[in-house]
């Protein structure tokens, strides 16, 4: 694919802001400023639940409150769970480490029971928890990574094999990831890639779900089997036939995804 103009990019998806189809009602959903003047939505149901910080996907660069509302909406019905979405700034104007402060703040904050994310929403919760792993602080119980990055080198098979014709493109992740990293250096440090952090140890439990035809699909496999070697509890699917970012919205379209939706369902109430 052709690099993207990032201004055009953002502004194709604000375009389609109210194409977007709406998930179920709740009876409590507002949206409130969390540390540091964050934008949080709540997504309740009028008594306590355990809490879920979600952490939006899109490439580090793109994406917000909004575009992520059905799948939270979906989320907290589905699982009976109160969910916490996370509008943390972007990159390039806000690079690394800046996502990873900003969802570490609201953990700290929010103390929820879980931390979960899509894509690179998925790369910010696991940074997030190594974070407060590394600082002696309260880890979420769990969590939740939906085609997760976890590799800024982007080093693993699948980026070639699945990287052209199956909706996320190499050459647009190399794209995002330099927008996120601006230092080569760094994006080949261990410190700055989930699957690439030396100790593993002592990290909540995990869900990975990853996707067949993804390009991320083998650093998230990667992820969970060394999160496992380092004695931590992971439930590792691939969903067979899905591409990357399944979750937003392909069940409206695909009966597979629907089915892998409610896997997914189907793993979040299993942890509690």
């Amino acid at each position: 694919m052709t690099i993207p103009d990032l201004d055009e990019l953002r502004a194709n998806i604000e375009a389609r802001r109210g194409q977007r189809a709406r998930g179920p009602e709740l009876p409590h959903v507002e949206d409130l400023t969390g540390p540091g003047g964050l934008r949080l939505r709540r997504y309740g149901h009028g008594e306590p639940r355990p809490v879920v910080v979600f952490v939006h996907g899109g490439a580090w660069v793109v994406c917000d409150l909004d575009t992520h509302d059905r799948t939270c909406r979906r989320i907290a019905t589905a699982c009976g769970v109160e969910v916490l979405a996370v509008d943390y700034r972007l990159a390039p104007e806000h690079p690394n480490p800046a996502g990873i402060d900003d969802v570490a703040a609201v953990l700290r904050w929010a103390e929820p029971w879980a931390v979960a994310g899509d894509s690179a929403g998925g790369f910010l919760a696991a940074m997030a928890c190594i974070r407060l792993r590394d600082s002696g602080e309260r880890l979420p119980e769990a969590q939740i990574l939906l085609c997760p990055n976890t590799d800024l080198t982007l080093s693993q098979p699948s980026v070639a094999e699945k990287g052209t014709g199956f909706g996320l493109d190499a050459d647009f992740l190399a794209w995002a990831v330099a927008q996120w990293e601006p230092d080569p250096a760094r994006r080949a440090d261990p410190a700055n890639s989930p699957m690439l952090v030396p100790d593993l140890r002592g990290l909540p439990r995990a869900v990975i779900v990853t996707a067949e035809d993804d390009a991320l699909r083998d650093e998230g496999a990667v992820f969970a089997d060394r999160l496992r070697e380092a004695g931590n509890d992971v439930l590792h699917r691939c969903e067979p036939g899905l591409v990357h970012g399944f979750i937003q919205g392909m069940d409206l379209t695909s009966p597979a995804a629907a089915a892998a939706h409610e896997r997914v369902f189907a793993d979040i109430r299993a942890l509690r």
